[in-house]
């Protein structure tokens, strides 16, 4: 019995004609871009006989393999006496500059279709047409092939047999993966306290094609409690695909060393990890130009080669990894995890790959999505990244550049830049110099970015390579997509100050946004350490009544926590006197329990006030101080210091919220305690008030929504860097006299309650 693949026709196609450098890919986004309109357009003037957006399926087999192909052609023309295939693209490009054979992906793609509607139709020969509209002047250009069954029979033999090798390989390892996981036992000798139900909770949600919210404590072993029983899913035919989204490195590390543990139990399983463009790129400069870069140039013409040697070759395809292949058949280890991410089982990679419309999977079409699995870790953080991805700013200096250096030299675009920079400053005329926040989207200005791109898109896909023009372009689009979101959940901030301008459009609440997207796929794990209020976290990232809900128990003893309440007053108001006693009661914990401590503060202003005030002490333990924009390198020497245990207590002074307020696993000896200064509130301004405004009017708290929540989950992040396995203990002091109210209580967890408070 035959194996089936199934497969779409764009991504058949692509798969065989793609060639040329990634420059080269580049041009032919700005030339050939979606074009809906352009599409409906044309589709408008079809015959009633006509019919558009036909889906056509057909199987074919090649080599013991059963390939079913499908998709939707653009139109299907009936004359008289023949049929047309239509295919519709739109361009920025001047239509003199596209000749027949610019582009033989399109004959490839409208020949598929024509050969699967002459095999339903039992038709021996049809028109084939490629239609090009030009996206700002509406006009149009047609090229015409007359094809019969038996040229387009070759044609698409031609195409599968191209992609045989890739699909027989991706076969055999399915059905090694599949067979291993049968056999795959949990990685560990016994589940932790509570890991079980964990575990199995995962899995019924995956099986019943669910949305899963789990507060889970740290020690549960989120990682693998989620990954097991997914690729156990995976086994049973319940999903194909699993993505483990996540904002921090060490947790795609995490990712990486639980499957590494099961491919050890005998887990045949391939990952691919994505890490940033600027952090993998071989060159000095990150810059995909042809002439710059060897790895850019020619890409399309060896990363099939590239990608079937990996895939046959290894599971877990790290960052090491990728790079290692990427220089043997040189290719860009960027562009390289990104078409692996379509030949892999599991994915792991930043929230923004499935959730930024910018950059999401564009490949991975409806019906894989469905089929595909969302572990989210450390899933607080997606609210407020997915409020970035959903937002957008432009600055009118940018603009008023462009217009200037093209003025004399692209009329057409110096023109729209110009209307660009003038309605910003109809902006600046009616606010003033103030910030201010409107309830509406600035039509007239969103229509001059409109044209903007329209000329932008036609000078880049010429071949300009101006950098500034390729920044505005981009912030531009970004601009234009999230307009296309907008309503009461978006506010317009307009930001002047002397000459500049900054218009953002804002995103209060993208828990609509995040549902959308999120429910296209098959089934969802939001999970986190500090996922609480769960309501709250419920609400924000689009969670519903029928979503199931977990809260783990902590799988540590109170015991191993000595926690402290010193009820002074952090508040902005009263810090200058708070800095005396809050020196004291750090050199008192540091004389009576010496050891590594990290001490959190809500401002590097109120950090360094205490820190100097420390220092004229001549305190009895080394102090280590976070400052702002640290490089990796420094990031690595300060946590560095927790690794050696000495005979001189160590003290890190950093910021809540900050790069070693979470993310970091100081276990044993490393950290002995933590003190956090104040409630974490956000500071008070512009943004957060109109967000509590908008939650207060929709009928929540906004306060708590816009100020309280977030930040105690900067201080339950915080707080959680003390206890990180089932030997540790330690000490934590929380200094602020709210965390007593009865409000704040609530919120700690449940093996932080039982507390002292300290005098004075």
């Amino acid at each position: 019995m035959p194996q089936s693949v199934k497969i779409s026709v764009r991504s058949l196609v692509e798969y065989v004609f793609r060639s040329g450098s990634i420059e080269s890919g580049f041009k032919t986004t700005f030339s050939l871009i979606e074009g809906t309109k352009a599409h409906q357009t044309i589709q408008k003037t079809y015959g009633e006989k006509d019919a558009a957006e036909v889906f056509l399926q057909m199987s074919y087999a090649f080599e013991e393999i059963d390939y079913v192909i499908e998709g939707r052609c653009d139109g299907l023309l009936q004359e008289e006496d023949h049929v047309t295939i239509d295919e519709i693209k739109s361009t920025a490009k001047q239509l003199d500059d596209i000749k027949k054979d610019s582009y033989p992906v399109h004959w490839a793609q409208a020949k598929c279709y024509a050969y699967m509607y002459l095999k339903k139709e039992e038709k021996d020969e049809v028109k084939v047409q490629l239609t090009y509209v030009q996206v700002e002047s509406g006009e149009q250009k047609r090229f015409q092939e007359t094809c019969t069954l038996s040229e387009l029979e070759e044609f698409v033999l031609h195409i599968v047999k191209s992609y045989a090798p890739y699909a027989k390989l991706r076969l055999e390892n399915l059905q090694q993966r599949n067979a291993s996981i049968r056999e795959l036992p949990f990685p560990f000798d016994h589940y932790r306290n509570g890991q079980r139900n964990f575990a199995g909770a995962v899995y019924k949600t995956i099986a019943d094609k669910k949305t899963l919210f789990a507060n889970a404590p740290t020690g549960t072993g989120k990682t693998i409690s989620t990954l097991f029983p997914a690729v156990k899913a995976l086994g049973e035919e319940k999903a194909e695909k699993i993505f483990y989204l996540t904002a921090k490195t060490l947790n795609r590390k995490n990712a990486e060393e639980a499957l590494q543990l099961m491919n050890e139990k005998g887990l045949f399983f391939q990952s691919v990890t994505i890490t940033a463009k600027d952090k993998v790129c071989f060159k000095e400069e990150t810059r995909c130009d042809s002439s710059y870069c060897e790895f850019a140039d020619g890409y399309f013409d060896r990363i099939n080669v590239a990608v079937l040697d990996i895939i046959k070759n290894e599971t877990i395809m790290d960052r090491d990894v990728i790079s290692q292949y990427a220089q043997k058949h040189k290719v860009c280890p960027f562009e390289f995890s990104i078409d692996l991410a379509y030949a892999a089982d599991g994915v792991i990679c930043d929230y923004n790959y499935v959730f930024d419309p910018r950059v999401s999977f564009k490949r991975l079409f409806e019906e894989q999505k469905k089929k595909t699995i969302l572990l989210m870790d450390e899933a607080h953080n997606l609210v407020d990244r997915a409020r970035s991805m959903y937002s957008a700013e432009l600055q009118k200096s940018a603009f008023l550049q462009l217009s200037r250096e093209y003025k004399g030299k692209n009329e057409r675009l110096w023109r729209t830049a110009k209307a660009v920079n003038d309605e910003m400053l109809k902006l600046k005329k009616e606010h003033g110099e103030k910030q201010v926040a409107v309830q509406e989207l600035p039509i007239d200005f969103i229509s001059c970015l409109d044209d903007f791109l329209v000329q932008a898109e036609q000078l880049l896909a010429s071949g300009e390579s101006d950098e500034q023009l390729l920044e505005a372009y981009f912030a531009a689009l970004q601009m234009v997509k999230i307009s296309d979101f907008y309503d009461e959940r978006f506010v317009t901030f307009i930001d002047v100050l002397k000459s500049e301008v900054v218009v953002r459009l804002f995103c209060m609440d993208p828990s609509q946004l995040l549902f959308q997207t999120g429910k296209k796929y098959g089934s969802r794990i939001f999970f986190s350490a500090t996922l609480s209020p769960l309501s709250y976290f419920m609400e924000m990232l689009g969670g519903g009544e029928e979503d199931y809900v977990i809260r783990m128990p902590s799988p540590y003893e109170k015991e191993q926590l000595d926690v402290f309440i010193q009820p002074l007053s952090t508040r902005f108001r009263d810090r200058e006197k708070s800095i005396e006693p809050i020196k004291e009661m750090i050199m008192d914990l540091v004389n009576k329990r010496p050891g590594n401590y990290l001490v959190f503060f809500p401002s590097y202003r109120y950090m360094t006030d205490v820190v100097d005030r420390l220092l004229e002490e001549d305190p009895a333990f080394h102090p280590i101080v976070q400052h702002p924009a640290m490089s990796e390198e420094e990031r690595e020497k300060f946590l560095a210091n927790f690794d050696t245990a000495g005979e001189q207590s160590l003290v890190g002074f950093a910021v809540m919220g900050g790069i070693f307020s979470e993310g970091i696993d100081l276990k044993g000896d490393r950290l002995t305690g933590a003190v956090i200064i104040g409630v974490g509130l956000p500071q008070v301004g512009l943004e957060r008030d109109t967000m509590k405004d908008y939650f207060q009017s929709a009928g929540k708290n906004g306060y708590d929504f816009a100020y309280v929540y977030p930040g105690m989950n900067k201080v339950l992040q915080a707080g959680g860097r003390v206890i990180r396995s089932e030997e540790d203990r330690g000490t934590l002091v929380l200094v602020d006299d709210r965390f007593l109210s009865r409000k704040y209580v609530e919120m700690l967890p449940e093996e932080w309650r039982d507390f002292v408070v300290l005098k004075g």
